[in-house]
Parts: structure tokens; sequence; C-alpha cells
């Protein structure tokens, strides 16, 4: 068996090591110092701008902001209802013949304007003259037989005074005179009968307007009555355009609105008329008509307003609103509409007062004038009314006035109510 020693390292052997770690300790405390001061700088660093921060002046606060001011618009308007109403035509005639035979012409083109005694179309007249000339022959016949039976009386009567003629042969005479007399008024009658058809024989505008499409063409054979108990063809038809009806229909509460405002403050017959829908109600007419009751089914009263219409530009059956004046003109004061803001059930107007702060209040509008709204209570002359920058603008808040004005909008625009 061999032994084995295990040689024990000397001091002398572990000298090396322990000097190396000796060595290598000042490294690490030199950089532990390192980062211990730069973590005091920091925070000194810190701890500065803290105590700065807590120093630093508070920035000053925004100035109000600027909003449009200017007092209600003052006039005098009146309360006005609006309607739709459909224009239709004052006078308005179908164009039937009077007396039957071949249209033989037309003169016209369809949808033009026609004036009074126009020719319009033409039945062949030639059956009509021959008629005309029989009633003159019979008309001279009979003024023949008229003389001829005066001549015959004088001689019965020559006769009786002579005694060579009877009373009874004088009667005879006397009664062919009156006969004769009585032919030649048949005669004439006939001859205006004559005339009568040759007249109708041509049909001409009964009054001024414009004419629809022809509903016959030349070589027709058409009938005609001119007492209209027998059929009778229908050649066309004819409207007149200047002046023009305005139709609508009050609901019963306008129109006791209406009869209120007219028992208070006279005539208020004037209807303003807008025809293109833009909002200019820069045509006017005269209320002339309501019906003399109400209609059980739909509750409203029926109503007319006569337009002029010297340029023909209205048609009838054309649509257009209207604005009817339910009270007496009265002074107002006017806001843009859109300076009125809705609160629920209310109507606010933003003001300011001297100090600048915003005061709403609440008003009671009423309808448009020349594009602004009507305010009927709530507001002053003298508030200064918040007309632009409402968005920036809150109950209680300061703000900057700037000097605005309002602007009616002078179109030759109606009031609605």
């Amino acid at each position: 068996m061999t032994d084995v020693s295990v040689t024990e390292p000397t001091i002398s052997d572990r000298t090396p090591a322990i000097e190396r770690r000796r060595k290598s300790r000042p490294d690490g405390r030199r950089r532990m110092t390192c980062l211990l001061a730069g973590v005091a700088i920091l925070a000194a660093i810190g701890g500065a701008l803290a105590w700065r921060g807590d120093r630093a002046p508070t920035p000053p606060a925004p100035p109000p902001p600027q909003v449009t001011v200017s007092s209600p618009l003052h006039e005098t308007v009146t309360s006005t209802t609006g309607f739709l109403g459909q224009f239709s035509a004052v006078d308005e005639v179908d164009l039937r013949a009077q007396v039957g035979g071949t249209l033989t012409g037309i003169a016209f083109q369809d949808g033009q304007i026609v004036h009074k005694g126009d020719p319009l179309f033409v039945i062949d007249p030639r059956p009509f003259r021959l008629k005309l000339d029989q009633a003159v022959a019979q008309f001279e016949t009979a003024q023949a037989k008229e003389v001829l039976a005066e001549a015959q009386l004088w001689r019965a009567q020559q006769l009786k005074r002579t005694d060579f003629g009877t009373a009874e042969n004088v009667d005879q005479r006397a009664a062919d005179q009156r006969s004769a007399r009585a032919a030649i008024d048949t005669a004439k009658a006939a001859i205006n009968d004559a005339q009568l058809d040759l007249e109708f024989s041509r049909v001409t505008a009964p009054f001024t307007g414009r004419i629809g499409a022809h509903l016959v063409s030349v070589g027709s054979l058409v009938s005609g009555s001119r007492g209209g108990t027998a059929a009778t063809t229908l050649l066309a038809t004819i409207v007149s355009l200047d002046p023009i009806h305005l139709d609508f229909d009050m609901s019963e509460a306008d129109y006791r609105a209406y009869q209120k405002a007219r028992k208070g403050a006279g005539p208020l017959d004037d209807v303003a008329i807008s025809l293109d829908g833009d909002g200019r109600f820069d045509h006017h007419g005269t209320l002339d008509f309501i019906d003399n009751a109400v209609n059980r089914g739909s509750g409203t009263i029926h109503a007319r307003a006569t337009v002029p219409n010297p340029d023909l530009s209205i048609t009838p059956g054309q649509f257009a609103r209207l604005r009817v004046a339910t009270s007496a003109a009265s002074p107002a004061l006017l806001v843009p509409a859109a300076a009125i803001v809705p609160d629920q059930s209310r109507e606010v107007v933003m003001t300011v007062a001297p100090d600048g702060t915003v005061i709403p209040k609440p008003v009671e509008t009423g309808g448009l004038h020349d594009g602004l709204r009507v305010i009927r209570s709530g507001l002053a002359p003298t508030d200064k009314v918040v007309i632009d920058g409402l968005v920036r603008v809150r109950p209680g808040a300061k703000v900057t006035p700037v000097a605005g004005s309002i602007i009616a909008r002078s179109d030759g625009d109606g009031n609605d109510g």
C-alpha cells in the first residue's frame, strides 16, 4: 500500500492571490463613490428645480372673449299668418260649337295668348249664308204682300163709301193687311236667326287669355246647339290670366283672429305672396272673398285673393305661399333669428350688462319681418344683444363687447305671424 501525501500550500504560496484581491478592492470602492456622488448631484438638481417651481410666478388669466352686440332694431310691423294657396283663373270657358258643320279653319297656335274678339275656329259658313238669303227673300215677299194688302184695303174702303162695297169686304182686306205685317215681322226674325247662325260659324275669343290645345282638327264634323239642348263639340278651353285668383283655406282659429283684427283695425285686405318659395314675398294681392260657411268636414273656410298679373307670368294651378295680416301695424323690437337661443321650453336672448357680464333674458317671439325675428316681450330697447359670438358666452361670465348693427333685409319680404 502506497502512502499518498498531500502537500499543504505554504504562506508563501498564498501570498500572490491575497495580494491580487487586495489590489482589486480600491477600484470597486472608487466606482461606488462615483455612483453615490452622481446620485447626490441629481438629488441636488431636483431639489433646486423643485425650489424654483415653487417660487415661479402664476401666468396671467386670458382676457374675456370678444362678442358683437347691438341694440334691438325698432320698427313698425304687422302680424301676419301664413297659408298655402293655389292660383285659379278668374274666367275659364269651354269653347263649344253653337252651330253644326264642317270645321274649315283654326286661327291660333296652341297655348298662345289671344285677345277678346280674335277669330279662333271657322265652321263652313256656306249653309248659313244660304239660310240668310232665304230669310231675306221671305222678308221681301212679305213686304210685297203688305203693299198689296194696303192697296186692296184702300179700294175696299172707297167702295164701301159709294155703296158698291160691303163692310165684310173691308174687314177681310184689313185682316190681310195685318197678316202681311206679321209676315214681315216673321221674315225679320228669320233674317236675325240666319245672321246669328252665320256669326256663330266663326268662333271668337270671349275674353283675353291663354288658349289651350285644339281638340278637333280641320275637316272634322262638329255638332252645335245654341241653347245647349243637344250634344255639342268641345273645341278648346281658354282661361283669363290678368288678374288671377289665389284660393286658400283658413282654419277656424285663423278666421276668428282675422275677424277680431279687422274689427279693431279696419280693413286688412293686403296679401303678400311668395311665388318661388325663396322667402321673398314680393307679390301682393287683395283679399276680396271669404266664403259664407265653415266646411264641417275640414273645419276650414274658403278664402280668395285677387292678384294682378300684368306680365302673365302666373299660371292657373300654380301653388304659392301667402301671408294675411291679422293685426294693425304697431311698434316692435327685432333681432336676428340666430341671436335667439332655445332653452328647454322657452327662448332666450343673451344680453351684456355695462360691466361686461352676460345676462340671459327669456323672450316671447313673434313672426319674421324683413328677415328678423319679432320680439313680443322680455327685451328692452336699450338692451345690448349678443348678435355674434354666442358660442363664446355663458350666463354670468365676462365678455368684451364690440359694437355691431342689426340690418333688416329690404327685399320686399313680407312678415309671418
